[in-house]
């Protein structure tokens, strides 16, 4: 993705539907400033912007994204070329949002583990109080389990965060 073409294509569509930079950033909701640093190159829209851009265009983000109006065997060959570049290109990585998100439901959980350190405590001292050693047994097997459920809940909270 080249943001200087891309920039020079959105100055180019917004001279020929006759709109000034302030003018196109009161339609869209950004300042002419903002405006300015696309059109430079200096910086991407992002996606919102680039649907919206699309739209007051009447051309698709594929065309903006490669900087020109396409062809329909052009637009094929570069929808998937864009798509990939896109998504390199974007703030954070779908493993830096994994990440993220795995570190938020953990933070958000921390009385959760606190109780059930508390529960593998008593359930290791328990055996010795009420004389059964074989309860000792049980406690890396109610970890284990309380293991999985808490860790498929937080992949379940991930996935939901991620694929929204």
């Amino acid at each position: 993705m080249d943001q200087i073409k891309i920039g020079k294509f959105i100055a180019t569509l917004r001279r020929q539907s006759g709109l000034t930079q302030e003018k196109l950033g009161e339609k869209i909701g950004v300042t002419n400033k903002t405006i300015s640093r696309w059109e430079n190159g200096n910086y991407m829209p992002d996606i919102e912007m680039l649907q919206l851009l699309a739209k007051e265009f009447n051309v698709s983000i594929n065309e903006l994204l490669a900087g020109q109006k396409m062809s329909d065997e052009e637009f094929r060959k570069n929808a998937d070329e864009n798509i990939i570049a896109v998504s390199k290109e974007s703030a954070f990585s779908f493993e830096e949002r994994k990440a993220y998100f795995k570190k938020k439901w953990r933070k958000e959980h921390i009385s959760l583990f606190v109780v059930l350190l508390l529960i593998i405590i008593v359930t290791f001292v328990l055996p010795f109080v009420v004389s059964k050693p074989w309860f000792v047994g049980l406690v890396p097997l109610i970890a284990f389990i309380e293991y999985g459920y808490q860790n498929n809940r937080m992949m379940i909270y991930v996935e939901n965060c991620l694929y929204k």
